[in-house]
């Protein structure tokens, strides 16, 4: 078979269409499966005795401090006030001397600027494959977090980053990027038409290569995380295997087992340091490429609300037990607005999400921050316009780099 041959750093919204695409899960059946083994999946307790006992006695997170806190109405004030202000586009194109050129991904702006790659987070909220709004400082809070897990990350993976000029920018390495996203869980659960869960409660069994028995329930925690890779068809996740991620060319063998081995490394690291600041990786993916001296370098994002699952994990165990949905940090609540008051994916006009959800998702981002990297959020002054500070600040970026 001819050798899919990808494209540098584009947005997962523009990865063509391949040849013989994916089955939909109705025909999960013509996938290739490995034969059953036995599982039996125990039952779960979690020990939260890392989070109970950090450094300073902290407090783990707790669903109070998330709803009502002091800072949490210090930060919505600023929220409300900046609602008109989001990022939602750019065009450093028309502003910055050097880019050639902007592809626009459902949340980055990503410009080519011959040597490197300035990646812009903006502000605009995507789910169900869809843009739902526009979440103040949504992009800073995205692009500082993956700046910290990927700092973090260096002794599992090396990345592509190259400096962070502003705090909605990354300048990054070129690199070719692998069409497939390696999603990594730990639990049975979601909403979205991809998601574990969904795909569970339709009778699918055999996921991705992943064997799952009859009578799991909804947030159950599996015996071993596994690894549900996707791919991109008509710009809706579609589920692939191991085996047709080789035979369609997607990657080689030994790049395909390098990758599962760093994704598996980087979410049971994330799972330890979420764990130690009291919450739950629940889920997450991952994205990687390969650098112009041919090593694979992670790309993206790590570990950001937008691409992870997050639970408040002193509670977990007790809600499971008795059938109540976990305490979420994430944007799962806004998924389910848009699925109880329309069909997120094929109606032509979505409704605006309320202004309180909005500075809701804010807020839970970075609290979510504050949480995991324990350092206080810093709210940007409005002042100066965003795309006014961060074309001044790519430009002299870019200009340093090129000397």
């Amino acid at each position: 078979m001819a050798q899919y041959t990808p494209t540098l750093n584009p947005p997962k919204t523009l990865i063509p269409k391949l040849s013989n695409p994916n089955p939909s899960f109705s025909s999960f059946s013509t996938f290739t499966i490995p034969k059953p083994k036995s599982i039996n999946f125990p039952k779960f307790s979690i020990s939260v005795t890392a989070a109970q006992n950090q450094q300073h006695h902290q407090q783990p997170p707790s669903l109070e401090a998330l709803i009502n806190s002091d800072r949490k109405e210090e930060v919505l004030g600023v929220i409300k006030s900046s609602s008109s202000h989001c990022l939602s586009e750019t065009n450093l194109h028309l502003t910055v001397p050097g880019l050639k050129s902007k592809t626009r991904g459902k949340v980055r702006d990503v410009y080519d600027s011959g040597d490197y790659l300035v990646m812009v987070t903006t502000d605009r909220q995507s789910a169900f494959d869809r843009i739902l709004a526009s979440i103040p400082f949504k992009g800073q809070v995205l692009n500082e977090t993956s700046l910290w897990w990927f700092d973090k990350t260096r002794h599992i993976t090396s990345n592509a980053v190259v400096s962070a000029p502003d705090e909605n920018v990354t300048i990054a390495k070129k690199c070719s990027v692998f069409p497939v996203e390696f999603v990594v869980r730990g639990f049975v659960t979601g909403s979205t038409d991809t998601s574990l869960w969904t795909v569970y409660k339709n009778g699918v069994r055999n996921y991705c290569g992943n064997v799952l028995p009859d009578g799991l329930v909804k947030s159950q925690k599996l015996p071993a995380n596994i690894l549900t890779p996707t791919t991109k068809a008509a710009d809706h996740d579609v589920p692939v295997t191991p085996d047709e991620i080789i035979e369609r060319g997607l990657m080689t063998q030994a790049e395909y087992d390098e990758v599962s081995r760093k994704a598996l490394s980087l979410f049971e690291y994330g799972q330890c340091v979420a764990l130690e600041h009291g919450l739950i990786l629940v889920d997450t993916k991952y994205e990687f490429g390969k650098g112009q001296d041919g090593s694979i370098l992670l790309i993206d994002e790590v570990h950001t609300p937008d691409s992870s699952r997050y639970w408040i994990a002193h509670t977990y165990e007790e809600r499971f037990q008795n059938g109540l949905e976990p305490e979420n940090v994430d944007k799962e609540f806004l998924r389910l607005w848009f699925k109880d008051h329309c069909n997120p994916y094929k109606d032509e006009v979505l409704p605006d999400a309320p202004e309180e959800l909005v500075c809701e998702l804010a807020w839970r981002y970075i609290f979510l921050y504050e949480t995991i990297t324990k350092s206080k959020f810093k709210l940007p002054s409005t002042e100066e316009p965003i795309h006014d500070r961060i074309s001044r600040n790519v430009a002299q970026a870019l200009s340093s780099l090129t000397r």
